[in-house]
């Protein structure tokens, strides 16, 4: 019993040891990520606020009917740091309004109304549909896993609230992945439900011509296999898919990406703004202490006889 005891552990550990080692290789095979000097990077970085709103109208457009963001309720979109957050009320809304609160602010409002949010039962038992409230969640786009495969034919869209945070170099990857979509090397077939995209972890060598394969499926020496792999999701980007209020922001696929980005991170880590302050004067704390503690000793003794 005592060395299954000891066991266990040694068995977990060589595990992910073994799983960690799997993933890297399989990262190996995509392509490079392309790096952006994102506005958010670093201690004192932040979030381009007017880039956060037009990320959340490319999703709102261009994702949502497929991608949920489950953690996020209509009222993040006007807390501190959100991108529809009101310091004041704007033209129009009445005197003795608190605009800075989400419950109170008209943009929220205005976008959470957009939405029909299940709700029930009434008196008589039945479920009902009414506009969203600013404490209301995002809606899912599907009822379940099974009605979300059957509609994307067979594959299960992420929830996009954690995606940055749930792969490696997220801002990276998601940007490289929205903007890398390319024709299928001619070595591959594909099936009319695949896109190829060299960003995107796959098997490629599954996919080669059989001119390119031996008898056992392997591929023949000399034949590179491609990098990335395959998605049932086609491209969602295309130039001027969405429509940008200032004309002066380019809409383009790239400009699009990076805008969604700038969204999905926030989503991911709302009060990164909010932590990275308070990292910053809780260093400053430090420092002060540090010097008085410092001078302290030394006043102290400097009066002691050696």
């Amino acid at each position: 019993m005592q060395m299954k005891t000891i066991l266990r552990p040694l068995i977990a550990a060589s595990v992910a040891f073994a799983a960690a080692g799997a993933a890297h290789a399989s990262s190996a095979k995509v392509e490079e990520y392309k790096a952006i000097d994102w506005s958010f990077n670093g201690a004192f970085g932040s979030y381009d606020k007017e880039s956060v709103q037009r990320g959340f109208q490319v999703y709102k457009t261009v994702c949502a009917s497929c991608h949920a963001v489950e953690q996020l309720s209509f009222r993040n979109l006007g807390d501190k740091g959100g991108p529809f957050h009101l310091d004041k009320c704007p033209e129009g809304v009445p005197a003795g309004t608190d605009c800075s609160t989400p419950g109170s602010n008209p943009i929220v409002k205005a976008i959470a109304a957009e939405y029909q949010i299940t709700d029930g039962p009434d008196d008589s038992g039945d479920m009902f549909q009414r506009p969203g409230l600013p404490s209301d969640k995002f809606p899912r786009p599907f009822a379940n896993p099974q009605q979300a495969r059957a509609a994307n034919g067979g594959a299960l869209p992420p929830n996009l609230a954690l995606v940055i945070k749930a792969r490696h170099d997220g801002p990276d990857y998601v940007y490289s992945l929205l903007t890398g979509y390319e024709e299928a090397p001619a070595s591959v077939q594909l099936s009319p439900t695949q896109h190829y995209n060299p960003y995107f972890t796959g098997d490629m060598s599954q996919l080669l011509k059989p001119e390119y394969r031996n008898a056992e499926g392997h591929p023949l020496d000399g034949v590179e296999v491609p990098l990335g792999g395959v998605l049932a999701m086609a491209s969602p980007l295309s130039d001027g898919v969405v429509d940008y209020a200032d004309e002066h922001v380019p809409e383009t696929v790239d400009q699009y990406a990076k805008d969604v980005v700038q969204f999905l991170t926030w989503a991911s880590e709302p009060k990164m703004e909010e932590r990275k302050s308070l990292g910053v004067v809780t260093m400053g704390y430090l420092l002060i202490l540090t010097l008085i503690l410092f001078f302290s000793y030394r006043a102290i003794w400097s009066k002691v006889e050696h």
